[in-house]
């Protein structure tokens, strides 16, 4: 077995040079048992095994790897053409390299070289600059040519600071550079003498021409101030040469009411022309961002003149005193001084023709200004950006024209308002009724008023002073306006029954009495009876029109608002404050339907529900309880539905003749469901037979048919239940009821509790009770 062991061991040995095999000889030579012998035995012919499974994968892969083999002998030539292209290829690209590496190396040098040149030769140039600079500025300060002697000074303030530092330390140019300082500060003194002496001889080619120099000297601030200098002083001296020929205009002259108003726009026109004119020239030669300057200066003599103009506005229109009275009887303090409205009629419309032109000015402003902001903004820091938009905003809020116009606006309001109440009052006062007409004159007249109040404050352009108007009209419909029609209505519909006549007569002279407290309006005493009638109708009709009026008034001034921020009046904030004083409008329309049913309602109550009461219970005094004879006479002679009609159609008549559609159908709409309600209740009262039950389908039909006919509203729903009614009168016996009931009713929606059609069964007479407590509803 030791000796099989080594056998086998040596037959592994090629196979395992590394010697992987776990069992070596010298463990063989020391076993001396069977068992251990036994299992290396074992060990060595598993490891034996595995070999051979080795050998077989090797030898069934030896047809492949010959055909590699012979590809890569055929190979073996064109690998080594590769190795030696590959080797002339390093070559190459190592040369190129070397070579590249030399080259850019000596372009380096020369763009060095270059740029060193260039400096040298910029250098050369500044220096010889510099020379001609102080030949020139001596050869142009003796022929008095201060533009080119300006444009030498400007070319050697430009140099670099370097340049002149080398030509110091060279010793030669020390001469050259303090001549051409003298000069520059000559210069200087020299252009700004003349510029000076020009503006006070008002010699406008002479200041344009010194204006242009003082820039290339550096002196953009001093030149602009002696610019705007003298554009202050043509402009006041034209300002005041306007104003002068406002003041003594004569009153006849088709614009004298507006004469201060067109002085201001002159003033503003003309500033506006200036800058027109001028803006060019200041930014071609002071650069952009300089005209903010310029403008600056000229606001404080355009606020100075327009002080001057509102000041003798203030006077010649006794604006602040006709303010006072104003005032005094608003707040009622002081003896009872009142002032014509048609007065300030005139007044107040020069005065928002004068903010509108301010507020135009302004806008002009505005966008000059930021235009030319934007130029030096698009590049500026954010800092910078929002110090122009600051500096701007101030200049603009700030100025003394912003505040005297708000002091005038602050001034127009309360007029504006006591103009409009005063005009109201007026109009309600001098109220006329034509024949035939539907409504009377003064809420044509008021919401003349209203809009034209309004209207007129669109055209001041501010938004508070819009606001301010909105609201102060709202106060005026919904307060006194609306306590007129309220008052009047309050007196009632006289009625003919004696009762109601003494309720008309009292409510009459409570009506006195409230207006007479309110001095809004007066009374003619105790109307007739067909006067207050009539002037309870038109009334009604008045109400409803006011709301109309309230909601057309809403649509137009929407439409003027949305013109007038188109225009660019206004900002975003000032647009949301107008909105919701619009939205406001709508509280107020629905404020007056609120009085319009109010109105109606009590109509309904004093001239319909006393009528129309009786006539329906008339139809107790008709028996329902009828047989064939019985029922063949009513077909012939109705016995109460078309007296019922003939009186309806009477009582109506005045009605639809003295309403509007609108109302006359509400009020046919309160009627119908009147008589729906006492119909019903009056039918309980009843008994019916079979054809007393048909009967009373015919004359519900006939009722519903003419009432559908007089009014263009759907009435069929007012007498839903009473239909139901007749339908189950019309029953042959009880227990068809449930043919309509429940599951069985079909689209029918029922009006009549389970209750209710027990009780109307009950009226058939033919039914018994028995049968009627055993349905199952």
């Amino acid at each position: 077995l030791i000796d099989l062991t080594r056998y086998k061991l040596e037959l592994l040995w090629p196979w395992d040079p590394a010697g992987l095999s776990a069992v070596r000889t010298e463990t063989i030579e020391t076993l001396t048992e069977l068992e251990d012998l036994e299992r290396v035995y074992a060990q060595l012919c598993a490891e034996e095994a595995d070999v051979q499974r080795q050998l077989e994968t090797l030898a069934g892969q030896q047809s492949n790897i010959e055909t590699k083999m012979l590809v890569l002998q055929r190979m073996g030539p064109n690998l080594q053409l590769i190795e030696g292209d590959a080797e002339q290829l390093s070559g190459m690209i190592n040369f190129t390299c070397s070579l590249a590496e030399n080259v850019s190396s000596k372009v380096r040098q020369l763009d060095l070289t270059k740029q060193r040149l260039y400096q040298a030769i910029q250098r050369a140039d500044d220096i010889l600059d510099l020379k001609f600079c102080t030949d020139g500025v001596q050869t142009a300060m003796r022929n008095q040519d201060y533009e080119q002697a300006a444009a030498h000074i400007h070319r050697y303030l430009s140099l670099d600071q370097s340049v002149i530092e080398l030509s110091r330390q060279g010793g030669e140019m020390d001469a050259s550079l303090a001549l051409l300082q003298e000069a520059e500060l000559n210069l200087k003194a020299l252009v700004t003498k003349r510029l000076e002496e020009a503006v006070a001889t008002s010699d406008l080619p002479q200041v344009e021409r010194f204006f242009k120099i003082l820039p290339l000297l550096g002196l953009h601030e001093q030149g602009l101030a002696q610019f705007s200098q003298y554009l202050c002083s043509q402009l006041a001296c034209k300002a005041e040469q306007n104003l002068l020929v406002a003041s003594g205009s004569d009153v006849s002259e088709r614009r004298a009411p507006v004469v201060y108003a067109d002085t201001l726009t002159l003033l503003l026109e003309g500033i506006a022309r200036i800058v027109e004119t001028h803006q060019p020239i200041v930014e071609t030669y002071y650069g952009p961002g300089h005209l903010y300057c310029l403008l600056t200066h000229l606001q404080r003599e355009c606020d100075a003149q327009a002080q001057k103009v509102v000041d003798k506005f203030i006077q010649q229109r006794d604006y602040r005193n006709k303010f006072q009275v104003v005032q005094g009887s608003i707040m009622r303090v002081g003896p009872a001084e009142k002032i014509e409205p048609r007065e300030l009629d005139p007044v107040l419309c020069e005065v928002t023709l004068m903010n509108s032109r301010a507020e135009l000015y302004l806008r002009f402003l505005r966008r000059r200004i930021a235009a030319d902001f934007e130029v030096i903004d698009a590049a500026a820091p954010e800092s910078l950006v929002s110090e122009h938009q600051q500096s701007l905003e101030r200049l603009l809020k700030d100025c003394q024209l912003s505040r005297t116009m708000q002091e005038l606006i602050g001034f127009y309001i309360p007029m504006e308002e006591y103009y409009m109440r005063e005009t109201v009052n007026k109009a309600v006062a001098m109220d006329t009724a034509e024949v035939g007409q539907l409504s009377s004159s003064m809420v044509d007249d008021v919401f003349y008023i209203v809009k034209k109040c309004i209207s007129r404050a669109l055209a001041s352009g501010s938004s508070d002073c819009v606001c301010a108007m909105i609201n102060h009209a709202i106060s005026v419909l919904e307060t006194d306006f609306r306590e007129v029609l309220v008052c009047k209505l309050r007196a009632g519909y006289p009625a003919s029954a004696l009762h109601d006549l003494q309720r008309g007569v009292s409510s009459a002279v409570s009506l006195m009495q409230s207006s007479l407290q309110h001095g809004k309006i007066q009374t003619l005493g105790i109307e007739s009876q067909e006067q207050a009638k009539s002037t309870y109708l038109v009334t009604l009709n008045n109400v409803e029109m006011c709301s109309e009026n309230i909601s057309t008034l809403k649509k137009n001034l929407e439409s003027d608002c949305a013109r007038l921020f188109s225009q660019g009046v206004g900002s975003e904030h000032a647009q949301a404050k107008i909105d919701s004083c619009l939205s406001d409008l709508v509280n107020t329309s629905s404020k007056f339907k609120d009085l319009l049913q109010e109105g109606l309602q009590d109509l309904n109550n004093t001239a319909i529900k006393p009528q129309v009461k009786p006539w329906i219970t008339n139809f107790l005094s008709v028996s329902h309880n009828i047989e064939e004879g019985e029922f063949s006479e009513y077909e012939a002679n109705d016995p109460w539905v078309q007296q019922l009609v003939v009186q309806l159609e009477q009582l109506m008549s005045e009605f639809k003749a003295s309403l509007s559609p609108l109302i006359y159908d509400t009020l046919t709409s309160l009627m119908t469901s009147l008589i729906a309600m006492e119909m019903e209740k009056t039918v309980f009262k009843c008994t019916f037979s079979r054809l007393g039950g048909l009967q009373f389908d015919k004359e519900l039909r006939s009722l519903v048919a003419y009432l559908s006919s007089v009014t263009s509203w759907t009435i069929r729903d007012k007498f839903a239940r009473l239909t139901q009614m007749a339908t189950i009168l019309n029953l042959e016996r009880v227990s068809e009821i449930l043919d309509y009931w429940g599951p069985n009713s079909g689209p029918l929606t029922w009006r009549l509790t389970p209750a209710e059609v027990r009780q109307v069964l009950a009226l058939r007479v033919d039914f018994r009770n028995e049968d009627i407590k055993r349905l199952r509803l």
